[in-house]
Order: C-alpha cells, then structure tokens, then sequence
C-alpha cells in the first residue's frame, strides 16, 4: 500500500476510535467527567507568581555514569586501530569504558513579572580503558588525541544558559538540553550532548503548548569543542550554519496527545513531523497503546546534501496487562535517500530506531518486543524486555546523486536481536540509581550501513544532590 494511503488510514483509524470514546464516555456521564474532549482554556495558575527567589530554590546536584560497552564484529565488518603514519589496522574488538560526571547548578526565578534565572553544568569523563588496540580509534564513544590513544581524562561547559519567564512562558538562551524530535538530546554515551542557540516554551493553555527554538552549535556526546550541525547519514564534511524549529503539542481527549513540528536546517532540508498517540482500557485488565510518527523531508536552499524527497512513517501497537506488555511496529520509508536526522542529536521518533536505525532508502521493517515490570512479581526496580527486528528491501539504485552513499544498496537486509535488564534501587543511600545490561546482535547483507556485529553494554548511573 502507498505510505500517502497508510498514514490517511492511520488517521482513520485513529479519528473513528476517538470518536467512538467521545460517544461512549458522553453516554456514562458524569462517570465518565473530566474524561471527555478538553476544551483549551488558560491555566488558572501561574508559574512565575509562585516563584520564590534566585537563591531560595537553588540546587547543585548531577550524576556520574560508568559506561562499559564491547562490540566484537562479524562477516566483513571490521574496526580501524590508527597505527601512525596513514598505516591501520583492522580488528574485530572495540571496547568502550568510561567514567562521566555531571556537576549542575540551577538557580531559581527571581520574583516578580519577569523572572531571571541560570543554569550552569560541568562536564567530565574519564577514560577507564585507555588501550590504543582496544579501543580502536574511539569513535563517538571514547575521545581519542591525533594518534588514535584514549584522552584520560578531560573536561567542558556542558550547560550555561540564561532563563527568563512571564507567566508560565520562558526563554532560554546559552547551552542547553534541549527535547524535540528534530533536536534532542542523546544520552546514550557516558556523556550526554548539549545545543547552542536559543529556545521558547509556552504553556499558558491547560492542554495546548508552544515551541520555538533555533541552534548554531551542538557541543558533542565525546568532544571538549562545540560544532556546527552535521547529518547522521550523509558526507560529514558538509555542515549547516543553524536549525530553527517551531512546534505544538496539543492534547483534546484524556487519552489522545498529539504533536507537530516543522524545521529548517539550513541548506540541507526542511522537514516536517506528527505525531498521534492514543490510549485505550485499563492496564489491569487489558490497556492498548497506539503511536504513529511520521516525518518529511525535503532539501532547500543551496540543497547541499543533494535532492531530498523522503517520506517516513512508523506505527506500533502496545498491549499491556498488569506486568507484561507486547509491542508490534512497523516501519516504512518512503524515498531514495536515508530518513536522516542531525549527528549528536536524537532526532528519529521512530519505532524501529535501536542499536540500528531501520531507515535505509526504500527501507521496510517490522518490531515484535515483549517488556517484563517485575514489580508485579514482588520485585519493585526490576524490569526485562526483549526484541527482535528485521528490515529488507533497502534499495538506493534509483538515487539521483549528491551526498548520500547509497547507490550499491539492492535488496538489501538485516536482522536485530536484542534483550536486557534494568534495576532502579528503591531506598537507601544510593536510592535511584541504576544499572542496565543490553545484549544485542545485528545481522546485515553485504552493502548494509551498519555491518554485522554483537554488542554488550552495562551502564550504571549514580545520582547525587548537594544543595
């Protein structure tokens, strides 16, 4: 089925369950009160007229994560040890282990009209494995010095910001952590990624809220430097001089949410998102969870990674009863090209987005994963899940040229498989903190982008207050 009549019948389905609810809740009234359409109404309180001062409600507290990670590939994939003087060579080894901190002051607002308030973070990892043939060349997991070997410990500004608010609207300007599914930040390194540039939020309405933002620079997961913007998926030496975003998020029934965006980042592309979610029953009995994304993208300006032309989409199914739930997703992109989004963002609100993206030209693919909440079973803190996923029919042959390496791309194919435990402690002096096992194992054809490989992680978090 063309994708143009795959999301028209999403939105189907989605409008004739919605209204169905709304029939059936107007009937149970008033039962059913406060459950119905929300009308958009002004919040009757106020953010700003609550604030207690810049000194009164400052904190100083953070986090320091242990990242451990150990990929071994397979087939013809290899990794690249630097051996000096243009020499390399390739293993199939590469092991991640660091040590990253997070130092963050956050003021509160002052009172009054206008309230001001900052927010500065100091970043710092150390390097745990230092060995040049083990960590083969770094990557973007440990920072590595011109000749490949592990910068043992360094630091940076990872937040400086400036926050100024009325009402229950704020400005921030400086670095930030910022979310959207355009520009978000990705944690999955021992560091996270930051932005700079500067960013609305507007919340004066009970279920309807407003972003704007825009960035010249992203300070990286595993860099002391700040950067221009760069694409996951295309040549990494064409950069973007900024990014602007605007976007809504609106929420007319209890149990529907919906969200849009619209973004350019300059020269590259424009590019467009929606997003439905709808919920339905009871978690006791039987709750079922329906999401769709859908994105589109189209080049710009100087079009400086080529004509782009790429619609895609992803909708999954989530069944929950009580500690188990099953998920189902499907996955489909529309256009010559990867579905792309910027480096050292997370910017793919995707189903199928795991250890692979699923997001090659043409590319189709299917989800089944099934979660386990042991706090069910006498085990508060304690969860399970496990996956598998597969995507064929990756096809570049018809790409018309420009920044993208697609063209060798026929048929191809992959499979994921993945499962993993996490453990929140629950009291005690270390309460909150974590650790999280994943296990997985990605299998591609020959000219697949992400190679054939098996990787375990275990990473612990540790937060910490001061103040």
């Amino acid at each position: 089925m063309h994708l143009k009549k795959i999301s028209l019948l999403a939105l189907s389905i989605g409008t004739f369950s919605l209204g169905a609810e709304a029939r059936s809740e107007a009937e149970t009234a008033p039962e059913a009160e406060g459950r119905g359409f929300q009308s958009t109404r002004f919040k009757t309180s106020n953010a700003q007229s609550e604030a207690k001062g810049f000194v009164e409600e400052q904190s100083l507290s953070g986090w320091t994560r242990n990242f451990f990670a150990q990929e071994r590939t397979q087939r013809k994939t290899r990794f690249a040890i630097d051996k000096g003087n243009g020499r390399s060579e390739s293993t199939r080894l590469r092991e991640t282990w660091t040590q990253g901190t997070v130092l963050d002051y956050s003021s509160g607002f002052t009172q009054g009209t206008v309230g001001i308030a900052a927010q500065v973070a100091a970043y710092n990892e150390i390097a745990l494995q230092q060995g040049k043939g083990r960590i083969a060349g770094g990557g973007n997991r440990t920072l590595t010095d011109h000749d490949g070997e592990a910068v043992e410990q360094w630091s940076k500004l990872g937040l400086a910001n400036l926050k100024a608010r009325v009402s229950n609207t704020t400005l921030t300007a400086g670095r930030m952590a910022y979310n959207s599914p355009i520009v978000d930040v990705i944690g999955n390194r021992a560091l996270p990624s930051s932005f700079e540039g500067v960013a609305i939020n507007s919340a004066e309405f009970d279920n309807l809220t407003f972003d704007f933002a825009a960035f010249d620079r992203v300070s990286p997961r595993t860099e002391q430097s700040q950067t221009r913007f760069v694409s996951e998926y295309a040549d990494r030496s064409i950069t973007a001089d900024h990014v602007a975003l605007a976007g809504l998020s609106y929420q007319p029934f209890h149990n529907l949410a919906t969200k849009l965006y619209a973004a350019n980042v300059k020269d590259f592309w424009n590019q467009y998102y929606l997003n439905i979610e709808h919920s339905a029953g009871d978690n006791a009995s039987l709750q079922l969870d329906t999401a769709f994304n859908y994105y589109k993208t189209r080049d710009t300006g100087q079009r400086k990674l080529g004509a782009i032309d790429n619609n895609t989409y992803s909708l999954s199914l989530t069944a929950s009863h009580k500690a188990h739930n099953l998920t189902l997703a499907y996955q489909e992109v529309d256009g010559n090209e990867y579905f792309d989004y910027l480096h050292e963002t997370n910017g793919i609100y995707l189903a199928n987005s795991l250890l692979s993206d699923f997001n090659g030209p043409n590319e189709k693919s299917v989800q089944v994963a099934y979660g386990l909440d042991m706090a069910g079973y006498g085990v508060p803190g304690l969860a399970m899940n496990i996956y598998t996923a597969r995507g064929w029919g990756i096809d570049g042959t018809h790409y018309k040229g420009g920044a993208y390496d697609v063209l060798a791309l026929d048929g191809e194919k992959h499979i994921e498989y993945g499962i993993g435990a996490s453990y929140v402690i629950q009291s005690g002096a270390l309460k909150n903190s974590r650790i999280k096992a994943t296990y997985a194992t990605h299998r591609a054809s020959a000219n697949q982008a992400d190679g054939s490989l098996r990787e375990l992680r275990v990473v612990t978090q540790i937060p910490f207050n001061l103040l």
